[in-house]
């Protein structure tokens, strides 16, 4: 009997999958293919009712590529390359707990995973063992849908456009003064205490060849090319643009669950809504690249595909 193909179902008109039938734990080379095709095409993929250990889970993100070190979150011993996730009843989003000294719950922003490093990374795979009995969600926003939205002439004034993004302001409301860590080996420079980075602000995919918005609320600082009063204002357009519902998908979760995202061309927010519940689980990211502008030569790898 020929093996089935894995049962996919779209969730939204622009972005996200729902894909069963698929052992993450277990995935053989034509298996793979298939899921990093169609995490490629829908941009972020769910997978229901898998079971990993903390090895099997570093194995499958070292199957999309080298993996990433967060610059300031540290790991379970003896596993650097996992990003602990987990809320609880002590947690906050709220300023008010967060200045009496309580903890805020990481991604209740929206955000584009470090988009501060120089390199940003290239996705995440996300894998909750436990979940609150309501709330909890987590919501996507297609970079591929925002900008296709735009007027021509939008489209054209950004692609000219450059944007710093830096760690600072984030990575101090969840670590304090903590410095990042081993900070040669994330790129820094001149003394730099936190990631910082110049990025286009549409950037081109460099396996798809799409072009989408690449600026985001957690990271992204100011616009180079611009004004300060101009740049605050462009950029807020672009972070309301980008948050409109139809360009949204909204993730809800259960045990065992297993999101895989594209950090290229979305963006995310974890939704805290679950005050005196755990939320808990661990995250796996893989290296990305240097952002390509779009007004750069193609590149081999999405110029060969036609793109």
């Amino acid at each position: 009997m020929p093996e089935q193909a894995p049962k996919v179902r779209k969730l939204s008109g622009h972005i996200g999958a729902e894909i069963s039938g698929l052992d993450l734990a277990r995935l053989d080379e034509r298996e793979f293919k298939r899921l990093h095709d169609l995490f490629l095409e829908h941009q972020v993929l769910v997978l229901r009712d898998q079971m990993l250990t903390r090895d099997q889970h570093i194995a499958l993100g070292k199957r999309f590529g080298e993996l990433h070190v967060h610059p300031m979150a540290k790991g379970p011993e003896g596993y650097p390359e996992i990003f602990p996730i987990e809320a609880g009843a002590n947690s906050s989003n709220d300023p008010k707990a967060i200045r009496a000294g309580k903890k805020a719950v990481n991604g209740g922003h929206w955000h584009s995973d470090v988009s501060c490093d120089p390199e940003p990374p290239l996705g995440s795979i996300l894998y909750l063992r436990e979940v609150p009995e309501f709330g909890g969600d987590t919501l996507f926003s297609s970079g591929y849908a925002a900008y296709e939205a735009l007027s021509p002439a939008m489209q054209n004034f950004l692609e000219e456009l450059t944007a710093v993004h830096s760690g600072e302001a984030t990575y101090r409301l969840h670590y304090g003064d903590q410095r990042a860590q081993d900070r040669s080996r994330f790129g820094f420079h001149n003394g730099q205490a936190y990631p910082e980075a110049v990025h286009p602000v549409v950037r081109r995919h460099p396996e798809t060849g799409r072009k989408s918005l690449f600026v985001n609320r957690g990271f992204t600082r100011e616009i180079v090319e611009l004004g300060h009063a101009e740049s605050q204002a462009l950029l807020e357009f672009l972070y309301r643009h980008q948050e409109t519902p139809e360009f949204q998908v909204r993730v809800q979760w259960a045990a065992n669950t297993v999101t895989l995202w594209d950090n290229r061309c979305t963006q995310h927010r974890a939704v805290f809504d679950y005050a005196g519940q755990v939320r808990r689980g661990e995250r796996v990211t893989i290296k990305g690249d240097r952002p390509d502008s779009v007004t750069r030569h193609a590149s081999p790898q999405w110029a060969l595909a036609g793109a």
